[in-house]
């Protein structure tokens, strides 16, 4: 298992290993990739900068115009489809094990997707993750190791400390635009 990499399975995961190499190439790392709609499927990409600094609108823009030509060749869709490219955002899913690990000590939530202990949500300080296992130091104290596989969705939850913690230059150096989330569609027809 790449721990680099989010857990996906099916066409989100074919997605994920077709633009993997560009969006590397390019300088990205893909947080996650979703699908949603059935009719005119919906591919909606959060990627985050390598380095870890801000991405901005101009960053969305290029990551959906490398997507979408990799998409166009490896065509995953029989009809017409739209790309949404956004930031992960400062309240981001943690969907890979570095997500886990980078915000060890902030709260986050974890819905699992059968019961783990006789529950599916739990809410706790981050103490970090393995490929195996998530785990959290829940309100009353207690840990608890998660059986990644068995994660529905994780995401931290938004505080004063999370905000503090991510606070950093508005725009990155030489980019005019917002580190704000962006969706750039991009639709093909056959």
């Amino acid at each position: 298992m790449d721990d680099d990499l989010p857990l996906n399975e099916g066409l989100e995961a074919r997605i994920t290993a077709a633009i993997q190499p560009t969006l590397a190439g390019m300088g990205y790392e893909i947080v996650r990739v979703q699908i949603h709609g059935k009719q005119i499927p919906t591919v909606q990409i959060m990627a985050d900068r390598a380095d870890g600094s801000l991405i901005g609108v101009g960053d969305c823009e290029a990551i959906s115009h490398a997507v979408g030509a990799v998409l166009d060749v490896d065509d995953p869709f029989s009809g017409e489809w739209h790309l949404e490219v956004s930031s992960a955002g400062i309240d981001r899913p943690l969907t890979r094990t570095k997500d886990w690990n980078r915000f060890a000590g902030h709260v986050g939530i974890a819905e699992m997707s059968i019961p783990f202990e006789g529950r599916r949500r739990f809410r706790g300080v981050l103490l970090g993750a393995d490929a195996e296992t998530a785990r959290l130091k829940l309100e009353d104290g207690t840990e608890v190791a998660l059986p990644r596989a068995d994660i529905r969705r994780a995401k931290l939850v938004l505080t004063d400390e999370l905000i503090a913690a991510t606070a950093v230059s508005a725009t990155p150096e030489g980019d005019d635009d917002a580190p704000e989330e962006d969706a750039s569609p991009y639709a093909k027809r056959n």
